[in-house]
């Protein structure tokens, strides 16, 4: 493959140049049989979930990718992510990036696709950031089965007593729509507010990434809270008598979709729950048949380490049982300019690269506190200068850490060599993994734990409705829940605003809901919308198909 240096090239055009491999041949590579798959095309495939309890004792080694706070920047998590695993493979270790699915909200709003970029993508790009296999669709129809089975019983009677005021549940769709975010439903039966979130907010897409098999997949809904009776009892969706059939719509769903780097190395594409309103996090199956298969699994978790990383190693590896064995932390010096304050940041300015460099260490510190040895990569832009780089380097190296530019983007596995031994040695180490709380702790001190050790945080206000649900869930049973925080990507802090390493803030909590399911509570730190809005200038009015089917604009 020739590779291209200029930056100038789209994309979708990159991935147009480079002929596919037969998926079955990924299939081979990864050693699955054809009898566990089920093929979507030439190119595309889903392994039967089943195959993970076929797997042998072999576990390979669990590489976590996150990131510095998030900028308009860019960092390129996602990039570097398949970037590493084309490196480590051309360095002979076999390995397989995990990664999630993208929704069509953010694909037409601002962010556009999540295939990664440049000669680091998943491919085929196009179906995977369009309807790939249908699974954010069959949550959503499973979502809102649940819905109209709500609304219908209380039309039908209410025999279960369902207190109409607290009713929990909410629509969804798999699209940034603001309209929906308050609406008045079933006026001719006794109106009451309503709200939709994007599908991948949904519960059911968190359920989903968390079960190991179809019937654990329908004992966590069956668990879910609907609402409340009107004597403050929780209703489930067993009360309602529908788990069976919305295990039903998910029966696809929940296997995993093989597909192929541009490299043609493995890749397992699967759920996609927002890492601020959800635990952002690929499914558990995935990441497990991976590493019975690979020697080593790279896989990514959303935002930066105070979300995603956070909610990987408290939510996800708590309730899959698992071990990383190291962390790949995401920089870009565009991204340290921008935290020190340079609003333009694609010059080289390198004050505001040393000012910024707060930012990285607070999430340096903070994959410390978990007990797992961290490398930083720098996700190389044209434009940034030797002395910006060697400045991260030196900070890092006082930090006992290495900082390590890579050129994925543009050179595809052959640029993340460096990083690739790297991450070798690291995985060498012995860990000392530990999770930052107990269950058994109280809701607040678990609140407190993350927005003191994590976030970096003085202290936690609540207000009045917080107090009130913390009461409330506690007496429903479910105080021994993991902690899910919905805030804002954009700042360590609960205020988007304040970019670089805030201090003496206390984080606000608006409201706790209960997501009995997934295991965890979610705590909104501020007013978190799970219905994103678009743009003024969306993404989508930049794409187009012609009448051959060929698509332009999507990135």
């Amino acid at each position: 493959m020739e590779y291209y240096r200029d930056y100038l090239r789209k994309d979708i055009e990159i991935a147009d140049s480079v002929k596919l491999k037969p998926i079955d041949a990924i299939a081979k590579r990864l050693g699955v049989g054809k009898k566990y798959l089920r093929h979507y095309g030439k190119h595309i495939a889903k392994i039967d979930a089943k195959l993970l309890k076929r797997l042998g004792k072999k576990e390979g080694k669990l590489i976590l990718v996150t990131a510095i706070t998030p900028t308009k920047a860019g960092e390129g998590k996602t990039t570097v992510s398949i970037g590493l695993t084309q490196a480590m493979n051309k360095i002979r270790k076999e390995t397989t990036v995990c990664l999630r699915e993208p929704s069509l909200g953010p694909v037409f709003g601002i962010k556009g696709g999540a295939a990664g970029g440049g000669f680091s993508q998943v491919l085929p790009m196009e179906d995977i950031n369009l309807h790939f296999t249908g699974d954010i669709h069959a949550m959503g129809a499973a979502n809102n089965l649940c819905s109209a089975v709500i609304d219908n019983h209380i039309f039908q009677g209410n025999k279960l007593g369902i207190d109409t005021k607290r009713v929990l549940w909410r629509r969804c769709v798999d699209m940034n729509d603001r309209a929906l975010r308050d609406i008045r439903i079933n006026a001719k039966e006794g109106s009451r507010d309503e709200s939709y979130v994007i599908t991948v907010a949904s519960e059911v897409m968190a359920i989903l990434c968390l079960s190991q098999d179809l019937m654990e997949l329908k004992k966590r809904l069956g668990k879910v809270v609907v609402a409340f009776n009107k004597k403050s009892k929780p209703v489930t969706i067993r009360d309602l008598g529908i788990d069976g059939a919305m295990t039903m719509l998910l029966k696809d769903a929940i296997n995993p979709n093989l597909v192929q780097t541009i490299e043609g190395t493995p890749a397992i594409i699967h759920g996609g729950p927002f890492a601020n309103i959800a635990h952002g996090c690929s499914s558990i199956i995935a990441t497990k048949i991976s590493l019975g298969l690979s020697d080593y699994t790279v896989t990514e978790a959303g935002f930066g380490s105070d979300l995603g990383a956070e909610k990987f190693l408290n939510i996800k590896c708590r309730q899959g049982k698992l071990r990383p064995n190291a962390v790949v932390l995401v920089a870009t010096i565009r991204a340290l300019r921008r935290h020190g304050g340079d609003v333009n940041y694609k010059r080289v300015n390198v004050r505001a690269v040393e000012a910024g460099l707060e930012n990285l260490g607070a999430h340096i510190e903070n994959i410390g506190k978990f007990g797992l040895p961290v490398v930083v990569a720098i996700n190389e832009f044209a434009g940034d200068s030797a002395d910006e780089i060697k400045m991260v380097k030196d900070y890092c190296k006082e930090l006992g850490v290495k900082a390590i530019p890579a050129k994925i983007f543009t050179q595809g596995g052959r640029g993340g060599i460096k990083l690739a031994k790297e991450v070798v040695e690291l995985c060498k180490r012995e860990t000392q993994f530990r999770f930052l709380y107990g269950l058994n702790k109280s809701i607040k001190d678990k609140i407190w734990i993350i927005a003191k050790e994590i976030y970096g945080a003085d202290g936690v206000k609540y207000s009045k409705d917080a107090e009130r649900n913390i009461r409330n869930l506690k007496r429903a049973g479910f105080g021994k829940l993991a902690i899910c925080m919905s805030k804002t990507p954009l700042s360590l802090s609960d205020d988007k605003k304040r970019p670089g390493r805030p201090r003496g803030f206390k984080v606000k909590i608006d409201e706790v809901r209960v997501s009995a399911g997934a295991g965890f509570l979610v705590v909104y730190a501020g007013k978190m919308n799970p219905m994103p809005g678009l743009s003024k200038k969306p993404a989508a009015l930049g794409m187009d198909v012609n009448g051959n089917g060929k698509i332009t604009g999507l990135f």
